[in-house]
């Protein structure tokens, strides 16, 4: 325990923009000796959908089919980062064929789907760990309102069903595959 105390503490002082952590992330910091971010991957498509037992639950045209992974500590500010970033990111096509232009500015639509298997921890054995995956019924709270938030953003927004087995179809265009995480707010200080 002391030497995982130490390690943590250490790395506190090697990596000072992890100082603006809130407390929960910080307690979560010293036991876990890691930091957990929201985990966003984003498909650019020109077309999406997610079925449970057969049934489209959610279907989108052109515009952001988002997984979306929920940690331990996760908080709502690392949420709307995530939100943020991924409305105004500019990654979708002007006239002139370049990446100049974000999810609003086309009025794209944005299917969001949960997946704890973000945080799959492959490092020992054949068999993936997620233990770093928040626990159920608190990701399931930080989900939906990560959806209601999307909304508010002015989108049309359609959802996959939270801990269900899905089937998850997409057009992805481009290709065009990102991968999101939140930081601390002085890591992103550059203004983006």
């Amino acid at each position: 325990m002391v030497l995982l105390y130490s390690k943590a503490v250490f790395a506190l002082i090697c990596h000072a923009e992890w100082l603006a952590l809130n407390s929960k992330q910080l307690l979560i910091f010293l036991f876990y000796g890691k930091i957990f971010l929201v985990r966003a991957l984003l498909q650019r498509v020109t077309s999406a959908k997610v079925e449970v037992v057969g049934k489209v639950i959610g279907q989108i045209q052109k515009g952001l089919l988002v997984f979306l992974g929920v940690a331990h500590g996760d908080t709502d500010a690392q949420s709307k980062f995530i939100i943020d970033k991924l409305v105004n990111l500019r990654i979708f096509e002007d006239e002139a064929e370049k990446m100049n232009l974000s999810l609003l500015d086309i009025k794209g639509e944005l299917l969001v789907v949960s997946q704890f298997t973000l945080y799959a921890d492959c490092k020992k054995g054949r068999r993936p760990s997620f233990t770093d995956a928040a626990a159920p019924d608190v990701a399931h709270d930080m989900y939906t309102k990560f959806v209601q938030a999307c909304r508010t953003a002015g989108l049309k927004v359609e959802q996959g069903e939270f801990g269900a087995n899905m089937a998850v179809s997409l057009c992805n265009s481009g290709p065009v595959t990102i991968m999101l995480d939140s930081r601390p707010q002085s890591a992103t200080a550059d203004g983006g």
